[in-house]
């Protein structure tokens, strides 16, 4: 059997060794993300933060019970199995940052590694730009503000012709079509280009922007899992509600200067 490219002994056993080393994490049954039940921290491991709210603070939009799952079974997942493809590596007591750096574009167990930490990364990240009462409550002001309109024209004044077309959406119209038509799974990001304007940019699975030198601001989970429970398929209610109640505008706008 072909796999398109030779496989060594040493990497035969190093990445079999790795699978079967994720004993804590079963599959869930969309597009099989991993899933586990706890993660036990030590000073060699990749630990599950703590959300930045309780998993009731979401709703109604995002109910605990999406929170519950989300949070402590396929983010906590993605961590367990970091854990168990890294030990015994050069990646151990690595951040999550260099470790991503280090295995992007690259094959077997690099890849696996790459794909949890990435989920791991991305993750905490979705999870610090919702907000209980923000979205639409509180706009963008300041240095973001001020990127919105310059490079967008206007944060959300919608209108639209006879026909029903957009006239000059904005940036809110703008993000909600981006994350709508991403097909699959991912993520829509915020981000920052390497020109210094402000841009919306989908990825596809575990990928990230700043492996390409963007600079994300902020970040909304479109794998199904972070709104099956309660909107099923309909995904345009969940980023509606989102990007209305939920985005920290706050968050994005202390990215602005992060470096990656």
């Amino acid at each position: 059997m072909s796999l398109g490219h030779s496989i060594n002994r040493r990497d035969f056993l190093r990445v079999s060794g790795a699978i079967t080393a994720v004993t804590a994490a079963t599959l869930a049954g969309l597009g099989g993300e991993a899933l586990a039940t706890s993660v036990t921290p030590s000073a060699t491991t990749i630990v599950l933060p703590p959300l930045p709210y309780l998993e009731t603070a979401l709703e109604p939009v995002i109910s605990a019970k999406t929170v519950g799952f989300h949070y402590g079974k396929h983010h906590a997942g993605y961590i367990t199995n970091l854990n168990n493809f890294i030990a015994g590596t050069k990646y151990v007591g690595m951040s999550l940052e260099k470790i991503i750096k280090a295995t992007a574009g690259k094959r077997l167990l690099d890849k696996m590694i790459f794909n949890n930490a990435a989920q791991t990364w991305n993750h905490t990240f979705y999870w610090n730009s919702l907000k209980p009462g923000a979205g639409d409550k509180v706009l963008p002001t300041g240095q973001l503000l001020k990127l919105i309109k310059r490079d967008f024209g206007h944060f959300s004044d919608p209108a639209k012709d006879d026909k029903g077309v957009w006239i000059n959406p904005g940036f809110k119209q703008k993000y909600f079509d981006a994350a709508k038509g991403l097909f699959g799974s991912g993520w829509a990001w915020v981000i920052i280009n390497k020109k210094g304007k402000l841009e919306i940019l989908t990825t596809s699975n575990a990928d990230v922007p700043f492996t390409d030198g963007l600079r994300p601001l902020c970040v909304i989970d479109v794998w199904e899992h972070a709104y099956y429970l309660d909107y099923q398929n309909v995904r345009i209610n969940y980023l509606n509600g989102v990007l209305d109640n939920l985005i920290n505008w706050d968050f994005a706008a202390q990215n602005i200067k992060r470096k990656y």
